[in-house]
């Protein structure tokens, strides 16, 4: 088959990817391809640079970085750019086991801890007297000791955090994300829009010493 002299090659540059420190980042790693079958092995498994100690554990891989790669390879290439022009790439090391120990002991600290949390806020607002007048107003007589509508206000406390979160363990109501994974999404693109903007002041930095010693 004769393969086309002035292909067309359509790149969208994923968001962020993950892969070891000591492995080649290759063009099919940051970006979805798509162009003719002839090129497309060969784009995907383009070497674009191979990380190193200076690099830390992130780089960012922008689009002037990756299409003079491109023409090496496709001299007469029409590159058509789609979605990010950069991609924040995770250097990872060999993975660790975590400890078992470490389960109960963070399940104990965020038990307690939230514990303590309802307990201090139910004496700033004095609730028990708040559940006494409740019972009062229902009943007609004052009880000093309210049990049964502390117990049924308590399971209400964690039926509600549980349909809140939409979380029971590992399962989950329905298919909407729950306000914890919200925050932490909206952290994470914070986290990965400060880190892309530290890649590029030290690319610019690095840039600028070279224009200066030369």
């Amino acid at each position: 088959m004769k393969v086309n002299p002035t292909p067309t090659v359509f790149l969208q540059l994923r968001s962020r990817i993950r892969i070891p420190k000591d492995q080649t980042v290759k063009l099919g790693d940051v970006a979805f391809i798509v162009c003719d079958p002839e090129w497309e092995d060969r784009l995907a498994a383009l070497p674009l640079v191979q990380p190193k100690d200076m690099d830390g554990n992130r780089m960012v891989m922008d689009l002037i970085q990756i299409i003079p790669r491109i023409r090496q390879l496709i001299p007469d290439v029409h590159i058509e750019p789609m979605g990010n022009h950069h991609t924040l790439v995770e250097l990872t090391g060999p993975e660790s086991r975590g400890s078992r120990l470490w389960f109960p002991l963070v399940w104990l600290l965020l038990f307690f801890g939230s514990a303590l949390t309802i307990m201090n806020f139910h004496a700033d607002v004095n609730m028990l007297e708040v559940q006494i007048r409740i019972v009062e107003m229902v009943t007609g007589e004052r009880d000093e000791h309210p049990y049964l509508f502390q117990i049924a206000y308590s399971l209400g406390l964690g039926f509600g955090m549980t349909v809140f979160f939409n979380h029971l363990f590992k399962k989950k109501w329905n298919e909407e994300p729950t306000p914890l994974e919200v925050e932490m999404y909206l952290y994470q693109e914070n986290l990965d829009q400060y880190v892309v903007a530290e890649e590029y002041r030290k690319m610019n930095k690095a840039a600028e010493g070279r224009g200066n010693e030369s």
